[in-house]
This record gives C-alpha cells, sequence and structure tokens, in this order.
C-alpha cells in the first residue's frame, strides 16, 4: 500500500507539467528501493525495480489515454470557441463599417456646411472693409469739412483724451494732409493752411511735451511722443530735439590744446623721434565718447520706437560735428608746424578713430518699430479701398556699422581723396631729405662746377622721371613732381646758403646712417600710406613713393657721390700720386645698394603683391635704377685702375738708362732697389690695402687682377728698353723680386705665375754665357719661343760675343731649334706641347691686354655685389 501510494505521487499529472528532466525522474521512482537495497545483506535483487518500473509504465500508459482523451474534448470546445467568435468580429464589422458611412455622409454634410460658412465670412468681412471704408470716407471728409469752416473742437477734445487721443490726433492730421494736397475744391487752399497750421501747433506741441519730459526724466512719456510723432510725420522732428539738446553738444568747446602745454607737439615735427601713439585731447574726447554713447544705446532703445535711426542720427552728429571740429584743429596746428606733424597727426587720428568705430559697433541697435511717413495720395485711396493701414512702412536704414564705416570715410576723404595725401606724402619725404642732404649737395656742388650747379641737376633728373611717368602713371608723375623742390629749396637758395657756412671734407662722405635714416623715414611713409590709402591704391602709392626715394638716395646720393669723386680724378694731376679716396666710395655705394635691396625685397614689392601689372612696373625701375648706379659704380673703377696704371707707368719712365749698368762703386751697390721700383711696390702696396679695405670678394680679385696684369705687361716693355751688365743684373733681380712679392700679397693666383716668369726672365742677365744656352732651353724658360726671348737676350752687356752664334742656331731647322746640350733631342714643342707662357708672351707683343680685359671688368663690377646680396648688410 505504502508503494502504491509513493508511486502515484510521481506519477502525478502536475509533476509533468513544466520542465521535465527524466533522470531526476527515474531517480526518485528509485530512491526508496535503493535505500531497501543497501539494508539488505544478501546480494544485489533487480526485481523489486523491474516490478516497480513495469506497474509505473502501465500507470503512465493509462494516465497518456486520459491525458489524450482530456486533449481531444479540449480541442473541440476550441472550435467551436472559435466558429462563435468570427461570427461576432463579422457582425462587429459590419457595424462598424455602418458607422464609417455615417461618418462619411455627415463630414460631407459640414464640408458643405463650412464652405457655406467661408463664403458668408467672407462676405462679411467684405461688407466690414466697406464698412470701414466708408466710416474712414465719412471721417476724413468730416474732419475736412470741420477744417474748411474752422472748427476744430473735435480734435482739441481728441487730443485731450491723453495717450490714446494723441496718437488717433497723429494718424487723422497725417492723413488729412495728405488729402489737402489732392483736394481741389473752392477755398481748398485756405483748408489747407488751416491743417497745416494745426499740423504744425500739434507738433510743436508734443516736442514741448516731449522736451519736459526730457528734462523730468520720464521715459514712458518720451516713448509716448515719440510714438505719436513718429505716426504722425516719422518722427524726424523728435530725434533732432533729443540730439540737439543733449548736453553732449551743448556748452562743450573742444579746443586743441597749446604747443607748449603737450610735449607731443614739441617731438611731432623731429623726423628721428617715432610718431606720437596719442594726443591727450583726442584720447580724452574719444573716451567720452564712448561712455556717452554707451549710456544714450540704453536710453535710446527704452524711449524711441525706432532707436537704431535715433542712434544712426547722434552719431552722424558726433563725427559731423564734434570729432571734425577737434580734427580740423588738430590738423591746422599740425600745418602750420611742417608737412611731417601734419601727416603724423593725420596718420594719429585716422588710427584713433578706426579704434572709437569698432568699439562704437558693439552698440547695434535692432529696428524694432518701422518708421512712418507722411501718407501720401496712393495710401490714402488704399485705406478707402482696404481698410486703415495699421502695418506702416518698414525702416530701409543701414546699420549702425555700416554707418560708422560711411561716417569715417566721409571724415577722411576731404583729406585724402585723389592725390592730396600722396602730394603732401611726397612734399614731406622732399623736405626731409632736402635738409639731410644740404650740407651733402652744397660741397658736391661746389666740386662739379660746370654750366648747371650739381642740385639744378638733381633737380632735372626728377622733373624728367616726373615727366616719363605722366602718361603711364599720373599719381607717380605728381608724386615725382612734388620732390623737385626737395622741399621748396630751390637751386637759388641754394646757391646762397654755400656762402653762409663753411664746409667740410665729411660733408661729401657717404654714410651708411644717412641712407638708413632715409630708409626709416620712407618706411614711416609706407605706413601712413598703407593706413591712409583704398585698398586698391596701395600698390599705386607704394610704387610712387619708390620713386621718391629712388631719386633722393639714388639720383642725389650715390650718382652725386659717385660723379663727383670721377670728377676729382678727372682733375687730378697725371703726375701726382693718384688718391684712392673713390675705393672707399664705392665701397659706400656698395653697402648702401645691398641696403637698399633689402628693403625694398622686404617692405616695397609685398605691398605692391596685389597687383601684378605695377609690381612688375616696380621690379623693372628698381632693376633700372640699380643698373645706373652700377654702371657709375664700373666707370668711377675703371678710370681708379687707369689712374693707377698711368701713375705706374709714368714711374717706370723715370727708371735711368745705366741704373741696370752701374759702375763699380759701393755706392751703386749699397742701393737695395731703384727709385722707380720703390715708387711702384709702395704705390702697389697702397692700391692692394686699400682693395683689401674696400672691395670683397671677385669684386676685390677682379680689381688687383687688372692692375696685376697691365703692371706685368708694362715692365715686359720696360725691360726690353735698358742694358744690363754682369753686376746690374744683381740689382734688377731685386727690383724684380720686391715686383713678384709685392704682388704675391695680392692672393691672386692668375698673378703669380706672371711675376714668375718676370723673375726668372731677370735671371738671364746673371748667368754666365757659356751656360744660358741651357738656361733658355731647359729651365722655365724653356717653354717661350727663342724669337720671343730676343729682345732681352740683347740687353745683356756681352751679347755681341754670342749673338752670331745665337743667330745660327735660330736660322737652323725648325723642328731643331733651340734644342738642349744633347744631341738629338726632341723638338721644343714636342717636349712641351701648347707652350701657354709662349702664347702669353705673343698676346703681350701684339695686345694692348690691359684695355681688353678693363673693358670687360668694368661690365662686371658690381652686379656681382647686387646678386650676392645679404652679404655684410646693416640692418635697415
Amino acid at each position: 500500500m505504502g508503494s502504491a501510494r509513493y508511486e502515484d505521487e510521481h506519477l502525478r499529472l502536475s509533476n509533468f507539467e513544466g520542465k521535465f528532466d527524466v533522470k531526476d525522474f527515474v531517480g526518485s521512482m528509485s530512491e526508496r528501493l535503493i535505500l531497501q537495497s543497501k539494508t539488505s545483506s544478501g546480494p544485489f535483487d533487480p526485481k523489486p525495480f523491474i516490478r516497480s518500473f513495469e506497474e509505473a509504465v502501465d500507470k503512465l500508459i493509462s494516465v497518456r489515454k486520459d491525458l489524450q482523451t482530456k486533449i481531444e474534448q479540449n480541442e473541440k470546445s476550441v472550435r467551436v470557441a472559435e466558429r462563435e467568435y468570427s461570427k461576432k468580429m463579422a457582425n462587429l464589422s459590419q457595424g462598424f463599417e455602418a458607422a464609417g458611412s455615417s461618418f462619411t455622409t455627415i463630414e460631407g454634410k459640414m464640408n458643405e456646411v463650412g464652405r457655406a460658412a467661408i463664403r458668408i465670412g467672407e462676405q462679411l468681412e467684405s461688407v466690414h472693409i466697406e464698412r470701414q471704408r466708408a466710416h474712414a470716407a465719412h471721417t476724413l471728409i468730416d474732419y475736412y469739412i470741420q477744417f474748411s469752416r474752422g472748427d476744430t473742437t473735435r480734435l482739441d477734445a481728441l487730443k485731450k483724451e491723453g495717450k490714446e487721443g494723441r496718437s488717433q490726433v497723429a494718424t487723422i492730421l497725417r492723413r488729412l494732409t495728405t488729402v489737402a494736397r489732392e483736394v481741389d475744391l473752392p477755398n481748398a487752399e485756405k483748408t489747407r493752411e488751416a491743417i497745416d497750421k494745426y499740423c504744425e501747433k500739434f507738433e510743436k506741441d508734443m516736442l514741448y511735451l516731449f522736451d519736459r519730459c526730457y528734462r523730468k526724466g520720464d521715459p514712458k512719456l518720451m516713448h509716448h511722443c515719440a510714438q505719436t510723432l513718429l505716426d504722425f510725420n516719422g518722427g524726424a522732428s523728435c530725434v533732432q530735439v533729443y540730439v540737439n539738446q543733449h548736453d553732449f553738444f551743448i556748452n562743450k568747446v573742444r579746443d586743441a590744446p597749446a604747443q607748449n602745454n603737450d610735449p607731443m607737439w614739441n617731438s611731432i615735427v623731429i623726423s628721428d623721434e617715432p610718431p606720437p601713439i596719442a594726443e591727450s585731447g583726442l584720447t580724452d574726447l574719444f573716451t567720452e565718447i564712448r561712455s556717452t554713447v554707451g549710456q544714450e544705446a540704453q536710453i535710446v532703445q527704452a524711449v524711441f520706437p525706432n532707436p537704431q535711426f535715433v542712434m544712426q542720427v547722434f552719431l552722424q552728429r558726433v563725427f559731423s560735428q564734434t570729432i571734425q571740429q577737434y580734427m580740423e584743429q588738430l590738423l591746422h596746428k599740425g600745418a602750420t608746424l611742417s608737412d611731417l606733424a601734419y601727416l603724423r597727426m593725420l596718420q594719429l587720428v585716422h588710427s584713433e578713430t578706426s579704434t572709437l568705430v569698432e568699439d562704437l559697433k558693439t552698440h547695434e541697435l535692432p529696428s524694432v518699430t518701422p518708421s512712418r511717413s507722411a501718407l501720401d495720395m496712393s495710401e490714402f485711396r488704399r485705406t478707402l479701398s482696404n481698410g486703415p493701414s495699421t502695418s506702416g512702412t518698414a525702416a530701409t536704414s543701414l546699420s549702425v556699422s555700416a554707418m560708422l564705416e560711411t561716417a569715417m570715410d566721409e571724415l577722411f576723404v576731404p583729406y585724402i581723396e585723389g592725390l592730396k595725401y600722396l602730394e603732401r606724402e611726397s612734399k614731406s619725404l622732399g623736405e626731409l631729405y632736402a635738409g639731410l642732404l644740404a650740407d651733402f649737395t652744397r660741397f658736391h656742388g661746389r666740386i662739379v662746377k660746370g654750366k648747371s650747379s650739381m642740385f639744378n641737376r638733381v633737380v632735372n633728373q626728377i622733373s624728367a622721371a616726373a615727366t616719363s611717368n605722366a602718361s603711364g602713371n599720373s599719381t607717380s608723375a605728381q608724386a615725382a613732381a612734388a620732390i623737385m623742390r626737395f622741399g621748396g629749396i630751390s637751386a637759388d637758395r641754394l646757391q646762397d646758403k654755400t656762402t653762409e657756412e663753411p664746409l667740410q671734407e665729411e660733408d661729401g662722405y657717404l654714410q651708411i646712417d644717412i641712407a638708413e635714416t632715409m630708409l626709416k623715414w620712407h618706411a614711416e611713409a609706407l605706413r601712413r600710406c598703407v593706413e591712409l590709402s583704398m585698398p586698391n591704391d596701395v600698390a599705386k602709392n607704394t610704387f610712387a613713393l619708390l620713386r621718391v626715394l629712388s631719386e633722393a638716395v639714388c639720383s642725389a646720393y650715390l650718382e652725386v657721390a659717385v660723379e663727383t669723386a670721377y670728377a676729382r680724378l678727372e682733375a687730378a694731376d697725371p703726375k701726382a700720386e693718384p688718391g684712392l679716396q673713390a675705393l672707399t666710395v664705392l665701397r659706400s655705394v656698395d653697402l648702401i645698394c645691398h641696403l637698399w635691396q633689402h628693403y625694398a625685397n622686404i617692405a616695397l614689392f609685398p605691398l605692391a603683391s596685389a597687383s601684378v601689372t605695377v609690381r612688375r612696373e616696380m621690379t623693372i625701375f628698381n632693376n633700372q635704377t640699380v643698373s645706373r648706379i652700377e654702371g657709375g659704380a664700373n666707370s668711377l673703377l675703371q678710370r681708379v685702375i687707369d689712374t693707377i696704371v698711368a701713375w705706374l707707368s709714368l714711374q717706370l719712365t723715370k727708371q735711368k738708362k745705366n741704373d741696370f749698368k752701374p759702375r763699380n762703386d759701393d755706392l751703386s751697390f749699397a742701393r737695395v732697389n731703384t727709385e722707380p721700383c720703390v715708387a711702384c711696390c709702395d704705390m702697389l702696396e697702397r692700391v692692394r690695402d686699400a682693395a683689401f679695405e674696400n672691395l670683397s670678394g671677385k669684386n676685390q680679385e677682379a680689381f688687383l687682377t687688372e692692375i696685376g696684369v697691365t703692371f706685368h705687361a708694362a715692365l715686359l716693355e720696360h725691360l726690353k728698353k735698358f742694358p744690363v751688365s754682369a753686376t746690374g743684373g744683381l740689382m734688377l733681380a731685386k727690383d724684380l723680386k720686391s715686383y713678384q712679392d709685392t704682388i704675391a700679397s695680392f692672393n691672386v693666383a692668375a698673378l703669380l705665375e706672371r711675376f714668375e716668369f718676370i723673375r726668372q726672365l731677370g735671371n738671364v742677365f746673371l748667368v754666365r754665357p757659356e751656360i744660358l744656352r741651357s738656361y733658355i732651353t731647359e729651365n722655365y724658360l724653356g717653354r717661350i719661343d727663342a724669337a720671343l726671348l730676343r729682345p732681352y737676350l740683347a740687353q745683356r752687356s756681352d751679347w755681341g760675343q754670342f749673338e752670331t752664334r745665337f743667330n745660327e742656331d735660330e736660322g737652323g731647322d725648325e723642328d731643331t731649334a733651340i734644342v738642349g746640350p744633347e744631341a738629338g733631342s726632341k723638338p721644343l714643342k714636342d717636349r712641351f706641347k701648347m707652350a701657354r707662357l709662349s702664347v702669353m708672351m705673343r698676346e703681350l707683343e701684339g695686345l694692348r691686354l690691359g684695355e681688353s680685359m678693363s673693358s670687360g671688368f668694368a661690365s662686371n663690377f658690381f652686379v656681382a655685389g647686387r646678386n650676392a646680396m645679404g652679404g655684410v648688410l646693416p640692418g635697415p
């Protein structure tokens, strides 16, 4: 019984619901039998397990049958319920379709009713508009008739009804004014006059009320008056009253401070002082403007219905009255001092005003209320047809920012329009350069004398530049013409000044400091040009200022110094020892030209980048200017070379006939060198030192090479003229060794071989006759044709002893001429190939080598310096 009950508990249907695990089910069924088998001491007996599971299987089959029966019954019940549900849903669907049809019918009827209501509404609106139109017309006609009778009682009563009444009176009067201008009836003129008088009185009353509220500080009533006048006639009179009576414009006289009270006015005229960055009175004025505008922006926005327009009127008054008056005082005071003071003050005011404008742009106000103007006839007709207007005319004024930009442009246009600014800037630069170069010009004007003075020549150059630019660039022409007078100093006045002060040699020197000063002044003018010129004119004006600088620095400074140095060389006594000051001038020209190029590349050309045409013209002009300076420098250097070579040749002509054929006395042997040799070596050393000090690089090498080559040719000709004895050969060898040592100190490789040949050639006077043949055929001179050595050998005092034998050898077979001591040796040309020194000798015999090299050298001097810009450059 207990076993059956236990199995029934495990075979209940609820145990199989949910999650079912076979292992757990079998284990639970066998749990009791496993415990019993453990208590039994005998062998394992499977029969109880088999019987238990057989019974469980039988009961499970029975349970499955019962369960299957219940499932089939439930499925039948579900099918029946589904059929009933489907019938209900079909019935409900038919009901919903019927309801939808009913709603559609109702909606169609409602749409028809709505369309009818819309038509009725439109008709009602049309009727209302007609009524408003009729009422408006009736009201205006009624008021017009009253004015024609001189009766204003109704309007007076309406005006006394407070804010609303005054607003209605303003609208009525505005419309009556428009009607009165269009009506053509008897007594219309009289009626129009009556309306105008009443309008004038109404406006005065409103302005008086506005002024009284303004003095009492009642912003609400002020806003009412402003709105009423805006509806009446645009409100311009109200704005004018507000602006005109503002404390900022009343009882404040702003005068420019006296010159003695402000140290700025003492330094503004000094060109070496930096431009001023502030003026105390202008700073105080702009500080007051910033504070006042900040306060007024809040008041205007609270009082006026069109604050943007009012703010523009206020700011326009500030610029056109306050700022302009004070600016005129400052510029007038600057103009009485100098053009430089005027220009510096103009730039200062422009810079400060630009900053002020940017600060005032932060007070941009919205245009929230539309402004109204007087109603014209077309608006009246529109009122009669569409009813009274309530929207007004939208404001079309510019923004405060745009107005400020326009006001600033108008403020400075009288001073910078056209060529006014550029002419004054050019004139100022001319005055500064004239003062700076006055002594320099006077000094060189005394040295270079001719048909015209130095100053007149410079003026003529500037005039020519202005004429050449007149057709292509009127601005540049004006700029060049502006400095023709060099700041108004005429040539006659310059001549008069020559007797005023004594001049010193230093006044005529080229100085880097002066060039830097000129560039510094020009850079300041260039900064003003960029700030004050229109963006499209910056490149063109920069080119004009470049021409001004070019005529001053290049024509009036560098070229004048070069031409003076050239004139001094021309006027110098050819027999006197030549001076080398011209090399110092060339060194200064080189440095200043480098400085000029550096400044042009950094400051000028970038400003012309916006215009390809102007930049190309500037580049061409700059290259032409530098080439002109180079040409003058080349001519001067060539003249220096010619002067040195001529003096050296003159010293060689002073060689005595018996200097190299001395008598056997102690005095002759006591001399180290002959007098011409000493003079030439001293001169060459001075030339060397001057070249090392004033020239550099390829220019130095080319200059010294030219001197050395020309002097070498002169020495070769010189040795052909003097007989040399055995003892005189020692004197000649000393001279030639001195020449060689001096030239070797030039450190020019091209000259070493030439003067080594000179020394070897001098040794032919020292060797004994029996070894002379081997010396000239086997040693250094073996590369020279014997025919070229003959003129020098002929100067030996013992030449007559072996002249016949030498002639015989020279007249032999060409291939065996002038051979060594060994018979059957190879021909000389075969042994030494091209015989380079022989070719050199022939060149010296047949050509003026110095002249050919000089012409080539002069064309290249200073160009190398320009292309190698950036070496020893002082900063601009």
